[in-house]
């Protein structure tokens, strides 16, 4: 250019940008950043009022609950009368064995010998009584004595009889009630009841 407009020297005006673009600039994101920190704040307060997501927290308190067991029945038992009972006295009360045996057989059971106890339970039983027989007697004959005195101590040997002993102890004092015997053989022919199924929640940790 010349004339009045003509540029002379090495020195030129530098050009700036419009301040007004910059401040529009900085208000757009500081916009932006306040409306992401007050959706997130929202979304925080929902879920405080309304218990975070409901299917994770369901996950977490998932219930391990097993499979419920249907009732086991309860194993068959023989009747008194046929429990064959060899009534002994271990104790030094004489005619103790022969009312015992007569008890019995009024309730039903089989009565074979009766007297006094082998020498190896002789004046040896401290408690109420011994149970003695098979190893098949454990889970039957046994079972089916002891509702009718309750507290012997059962054991087995080597028979092959069916056949129980019950030598009684120096603490004997008389059978059970007939309704309290009736009551404990119930209990055992009962079937098992299933188990329950309440269970307690599991939470995830961490």
């Amino acid at each position: 250019m010349g004339g009045k407009y003509r540029i002379t020297g090495d020195t030129y005006p530098r050009m700036r940008r419009p301040r007004n673009r910059r401040r529009i600039i900085l208000a757009g994101v500081s916009a932006v950043v306040t409306l992401g920190l007050a959706g997130w704040g929202t979304l925080q307060l929902i879920d405080v009022f309304t218990g975070g997501d409901k299917s994770a927290n369901a996950a977490e308190h998932k219930r391990d609950c097993p499979t419920p067991k249907p009732a086991v029945a309860a194993k068959a038992l023989p009747k008194p009368a046929g429990v064959k009972v060899n009534v002994f006295n271990a104790t030094t009360r004489s005619g103790l064995a022969k009312s015992a045996a007569d008890e019995l057989k009024k309730r039903g059971f089989a009565v074979g010998e009766v007297g006094n106890a082998p020498e190896a339970y002789d004046k040896k039983v401290p408690g109420t009584g011994v149970l003695l027989g098979a190893p098949t007697a454990a889970d039957g004959s046994f079972a089916v004595l002891g509702t009718q005195l309750p507290g012997t101590v059962r054991k087995t040997d080597n028979r092959k009889t069916a056949e129980v002993d019950l030598i009684l102890g120096t603490k004997f004092k008389a059978f059970s009630t007939p309704a309290e015997a009736t009551a404990a053989m119930t209990a055992l022919t009962k079937p098992s009841p299933a188990p329950s199924a309440s269970c307690a929640p599991t939470t995830k940790s961490g």
